[in-house]
């Protein structure tokens, strides 16, 4: 039966059912793309809109989009060597200023720790756009904290088999917004281009980032592959007013752990550092 079979109680939906079930649990499981029939990329951003809908039906909201894997130095760690996306929920996505208590990550399978800019649109960016046209499409930038999870044992998988696990996305910790007005965006062009981020655990440098590491071209240039991208999705909606999206790991990402604070220090952006407590609580 093929993975696209759209019979009531398809083999996509009831991938869906299975991914969604292991999040809710905590749970992990085997490779979907080792299974009888494979799982090819394409469908599993089926599994993706599909997993959408479930969420969707039990009162979940879509925010925005993740993208993953723009950070080509680490393509050779995870053997994934394109970029991937999936959604945010009003479930996933959290301010830092609501979390004085900490954040706890007891709900994550083998959560890791990526620092990322995230963009929020103020209207639909088009296909083509390059990234000073995507720039005027943006109302404000954030630092935040990427916490991604892998429902699959030991971080090893196949690129089909995170995509249809919502690209890894466990958590979005977002910091304070900055607007982008049209007076600064040459600024903004020029800085999200070349700027540094420090990445701390408890204090001590960890890593340290560039804009470089994003397909090459920093933040901008994951928001305008995505575009792309969904411009020939056969599942998913284009990018729409509203989202939130956050563009990618600037450093490799870091196993994190319940008593541990983590950090950034950005250098050459008009952003602020960021920083996230880890809790054991539920």
């Amino acid at each position: 039966m093929s993975i696209d079979n759209h019979n009531q109680t398809s083999p996509r939906e009831a991938i869906a059912a299975e991914v969604l079930a292991a999040s809710d649990g905590c749970r992990q499981i085997g490779l979907l793309t080792t299974r009888p029939g494979g799982l090819p990329l394409e469908s599993a951003y089926g599994v993706t809109a599909s997993v959408r809908r479930l969420r969707e039906a039990r009162g979940e909201r879509v925010v925005g989009r993740k993208i993953g894997f723009t950070n080509t130095t680490i393509w050779d760690e995870y053997g994934v060597h394109a970029p991937i996306w999936g959604y945010m929920y009003d479930t996933t996505v959290h301010d830092l200023a609501d979390l004085p208590a900490g954040f706890s990550v007891v709900h994550l399978a083998e959560p890791r720790i990526e620092p990322e800019i995230a963009f929020g649109l103020a209207r639909a960016p088009e296909p083509g756009m390059d990234e000073r046209e995507l720039l005027e499409c943006i109302a404000f930038a954030a630092h935040g904290f990427e916490i991604v999870q892998s429902p699959f044992p030991g971080w090893r998988f196949e690129a089909a088999d995170t995509v249809a696990v919502n690209a890894l996305h466990g958590a979005y910790l977002v910091g304070s917004k900055q607007g982008i007005s049209a007076a600064k965006r040459d600024l903004w062009y020029d800085r999200l281009g070349r700027f540094e981020v420090l990445l701390r655990r408890n204090g001590a440098d960890v890593d340290r980032g560039r804009a470089s590491h994003v397909l090459g071209a920093g933040p901008l240039g994951a928001l305008r592959h995505l575009v792309d991208v969904l411009a020939n999705d056969a599942y998913n909606q284009p990018l729409a007013a509203g989202e939130v999206v956050t563009t990618g790991t600037l450093t490799r990402a870091f196993p994190v752990m319940a008593g541990e604070t983590w950090s950034t220090q950005p250098l050459g952006l008009p952003l602020s550092g960021i920083e996230a407590t880890f809790v054991k609580k539920g």
